[in-house]
């Protein structure tokens, strides 16, 4: 059995936070052959210690140079364990945006140039997407501990890319397409994948990019594009629907052409105009960030520097909803209060007690919230639908019925009949409605993830649920929440991550 590390080691072993001592003695083997797998000198060779190595770091650190080898090593499988009736009180930083800095890192394919991002998240969707472009070629650079990431795109392996497995295991690979499109011509992957919550065709992408001249291939099992035009076959596109992915593939791909287009109904949120800001810093000239209209000036010389990820607004929400869940004191910082308007408007008209300061919010305990008779998701600035999920459990413990709305993905309130086997009083009316009764105490039950926020949310009832919580499916919650339980757990919660 031969393997590689496809990541550096020593790396690896920083973002999990191994000493060398503590896995030598987990692997049964020496701290000095720890120490060469960090120096580069050796890999491993024993066939029982891959296999404890893979259950630990799975595919994201290690690559079989025979595929027969892989299937015979299981995966691993975790679950949380969560102890109900604690508080969440204390005080928490928020760290940078996941939707944010997956777009901003595909950003840097763009150009050869060194590009530096700053508060990078620590979470498995980063390390997947670092670990594509080292494996097409891409010098990256990873300082997990202080959340650092430096990029240099001077060379990238189109033909190793059109066969990468790792594409199909989040849809954000996806935003891949647009910048190599727009710097080489061509681009194919693998289909991407993602969480399920609904529908999701990349008809918002490929459509786009075919009527600013792009001819588009697309099967089951891929996707491929070509652009052979040295001007534009239309200099405006009308988006169907606000689609951020969107906004953001078709930015980048506008940005490194020599030509003007114009973008209609692009999205708005937060994290788009911080790559749309990315690519101006890069020399594309942008008007409209943070409407619904662009106008895009693009160059084929766009340049490297040093970008910041901002600041996460959907961690801001959800810890604020643990807070309220366990009436527990939070002061949560490094807030941008302009993302959360709409959801502060809702906490207000549930009765949730807060302050918004400077840059920070401070929960306050609410023991008297009332349910409001519709919650509605929409595109930004309304109520994000990546808050719908821990809302629905909020509304679990407001007196009254509520309506829960959800327009933009039909799976995405699946995980309401797992808050059924908690006892919550749930009425799914379609696949995107369903009415919510409380107040229910909640009981302790064997739950899974259905999606990234679904898992979270599952999390956040089992801190109020009597007894112990058993939640699954916890790679979802990886993807998405850096030290989501050693967070929750510092702030009072008492959670056991329990490998299998």
């Amino acid at each position: 059995m031969h393997i590689e590390f496809k990541t550096d080691f020593r790396g690896w072993l920083d973002t999990h936070r191994w000493k060398p001592k503590e896995l030598a003695e987990n692997l049964g083997v020496s701290r000095q052959t720890i120490h060469h797998w960090m120096d580069g000198s050796s890999t491993p060779k024993n066939e029982e210690v891959i296999r404890k190595l893979y259950k630990l770091g799975g595919d994201n650190l290690i690559l079989f140079m025979n595929r027969d080898d892989k299937p015979r090593i299981a995966k691993p499988r975790a679950y949380f364990e969560i102890e109900g009736g604690t508080k969440i009180s204390g005080e928490i930083k928020i760290n940078g945006a996941k939707n944010a800095a997956l777009p901003m890192l595909c950003a840097a394919l763009l150009t050869p140039e060194k590009c530096t991002f700053l508060e990078v998240p620590n979470i498995t969707d980063i390390d997947n997407l670092l670990t594509i472009f080292e494996d097409i070629g891409v010098t990256v650079k990873r300082y997990p501990d202080i959340r650092k990431v430096e990029i240099e795109a001077k060379t990238v392996d189109l033909e190793r890319l059109s066969d990468l497995d790792d594409v199909r295991k989040f849809r954000a690979s996806l935003l891949m397409m647009g910048p190599i499109l727009s710097r080489f011509g061509e681009c194919e992957i693998l289909m991407p994948g993602g969480c399920v919550i609904g529908a999701r065709s990349n008809n918002i992408h490929t459509d786009g990019l075919m009527t600013l001249g792009a001819e588009v291939e697309e099967t089951e099992d891929s996707l491929k594009a070509t652009f052979n035009l040295k001007k534009l076959a239309n200099n405006r596109l009308l988006l169907s629907e606000a689609s951020v992915t969107g906004t953001e593939n078709l930015g980048m791909f506008l940005a490194g052409q020599d030509d003007s287009a114009e973008i209609y109904f692009s999205a708005a949120e937060p994290h788009v105009c911080a790559t749309l800001e990315m690519l101006q810093s890069m020399g594309a000239q942008i008007e409209g960030i943070g409407t619904h209209h662009l106008k895009i000036t693009g160059t084929k010389k766009l340049k490297g520097g040093t970008f910041t990820v901002p600041t996460d607004g959907l961690l801001v929400g959800t810890y604020a909803i643990a807070a309220l869940l366990t009436q527990g004191e939070l002061m949560i910082k490094n807030v941008n209060h302009r993302e959360l308007f709409s959801f502060y408007g809702l906490l207000k008209r549930l009765g949730a007690q807060f302050e918004m300061l400077d840059d920070a919010l401070h929960v306050l305990p609410s023991p008297h919230l009332k349910a409001i008779p519709k919650v509605q998701t929409a595109i930004y600035p309304g109520f994000s639908t990546d808050l719908q999920s821990p809302i629905g459990v909020l509304l679990t413990q407001c007196d009254g019925d509520s309506l829960l709305f959800e327009t933009l993905f039909e799976n995405r309130l699946t995980y309401l009949l797992e808050l059924e086997k908690m006892g919550a009083q749930v009425q799914i009316l379609n696949p995107h409605q369903a009415r919510i009764s409380g107040k229910t105490k909640l009981r302790a039950a064997e739950v899974q993830s259905w999606d990234l926020r679904a898992g979270a949310a599952m999390v956040l009832a089992g801190l109020i649920a009597e007894g112990y919580t058993k939640v699954t499916n916890i790679d979802y919650i990886d993807r998405g929440y850096e030290d989501f339980v050693e967070n929750l757990n510092r702030l009072g919660a008492h959670i056991e991550r329990v490998e299998t």
